[in-house]
Order: structure tokens, then C-alpha cells, then sequence
């Protein structure tokens, strides 16, 4: 049996998850931009909840590079320097090499998989064909990438490089936000997930990872 304060912890904590959900679609969403503040109190009244579970929220967002504490002014969202951004992408690309490593080499998987990932990169050759703006389409796309390589790393069974991963794909989400030109050809970005699925199908490891390898790069020289 869990005493009253478990209980209690464990209710702050699944609050606190929905906090971090709710800022970081905020962003997403361009409503907090890059250097904004974070309004605590405002928060807990949105969503109708105490200022502690804020705080944690806010403090995990800290953690993974997302939110900076400013002594005396406080919390604003994370301006990314050209350097940090490069060195997210070289990080994600190390981490998910080794992940496509493990698919191949275990055989995870399977036809469902194979169908399902097809669907999610059918859904990003159409929004890259549709009409309307740049900034919106980027986003929705970048929502289609983060589900196909989520569902990519969840079947690795590798969770401590899953959950690296999902912080620095939420900071290479930010970094497309901000910088439209890192978002390059989206056609080109939705047949190079084509191409990941029919290596992943072969098994052939090292033209998989050099489609990774290229479409990582292709942000990086929109960093440069």
C-alpha cells in the first residue's frame, strides 16, 4: 500500500509530466518563442493546478536544455547558439546510428512496423506537396518526424538512448522553429524516410545510416 505521501508524490509527478507536455507544445506552437519568459503563476492558472508542480515541470524542462534559470529575472526559453545546434545534430546522429544498429542487427522488425512507418512518411509527402506557409508546414512535418522516429526507437528496446534521443529531437524541433532554412526540401525530407524504411527492410546497415547521416547533414548546412 502506498502511504498518503507516495500517493502524493505520485499525483505531483504525473501533474508535473502534463506540465512539461503543455510548455513544450506551447512552443512548439510559437506561442512561447526563443528568450520568452515563462510565466509560472500564469501557468498553474491555465491549467488550473498549484504552482509546485509548475516549478518541477519547469525544473525538468531545465534539465533537458529547454528552459534557462536567469539569476533574478527567471525562467525563458532556450536560445540556441550555431554551436549548440551542431552539436545536437552530430549527438542525434551518433545515438541513432547505433539504434538502427540494433534493429537490423536483432531483427525488430516486422511487416506491421514496415506498414506503419510507410503510413507516417505518406502523411509527410503530402503535407510537403500541400500549399500554404513554410513555418506551419515545417512544424506539422517536424510533428510526423519526431512520431516515425519515436516509433523507430521504441522498438530498438534501448530505453536510456530513447529517452536522450527524445530531449534532443525536441531541441532539433525548437532549432527548425526558429531558423525556417534548417528545414531545407521537404519533399526531399519525407522520400529520405522512404529510403530509411526500404534500407531498414533489406537490412543493409551502412546505407542506412548514410540516409541518416544525409539528412542530418542537411540541417547542419542550414546551420552554416
Amino acid at each position: 500500500m502506498f502511504g498518503r505521501s507516495s500517493k502524493n508524490s505520485f499525483k505531483r509527478e504525473n501533474i508535473s509530466a502534463i506540465v512539461i507536455e503543455y510548455i513544450k507544445e506551447k512552443i512548439i506552437n510559437g506561442k512561447y518563442a526563443e528568450g520568452d519568459h515563462i510565466p509560472e503563476t500564469e501557468i498553474a492558472k491555465e491549467l488550473g493546478i498549484s504552482r509546485a508542480p509548475v516549478r518541477e515541470g519547469i525544473k525538468e524542462l531545465q534539465n533537458q536544455g529547454v528552459i534557462e534559470f536567469i539569476v533574478r529575472k527567471g525562467n525563458f526559453v532556450a536560445s540556441f547558439t550555431v554551436e549548440d545546434k551542431k552539436e545536437i545534430f552530430d549527438i542525434r546522429l551518433l545515438l541513432e546510428s547505433e539504434i538502427l544498429e540494433l534493429l537490423i542487427k536483432e531483427n525488430k522488425l516486422q511487416e506491421k512496423d514496415f506498414a506503419y512507418l510507410t503510413k507516417i512518411v505518406d502523411e509527410m509527402l503530402v503535407i510537403s506537396e500541400s500549399e500554404g506557409d513554410k513555418a506551419k508546414k515545417t512544424s506539422l512535418m517536424s510533428e510526423k518526424d519526431i512520431e516515425f522516429h519515436k516509433y523507430i526507437w521504441s522498438k530498438s528496446g534501448s530505453k536510456r538512448r530513447t529517452e536522450m534521443l527524445k530531449n534532443l529531437h525536441f531541441q532539433v524541433q525548437i532549432a527548425m522553429l526558429y531558423d525556417t532554412k534548417l528545414s531545407g526540401d521537404l519533399q526531399m525530407t519525407a522520400t529520405q524516410h522512404y529510403d530509411i524504411i526500404k534500407y531498414l527492410k533489406l537490412g543493409d546497415l551502412e546505407s542506412c545510416k548514410r540516409v541518416l547521416r544525409e539528412s542530418i547533414y542537411s540541417y547542419k548546412n542550414g546551420i552554416l
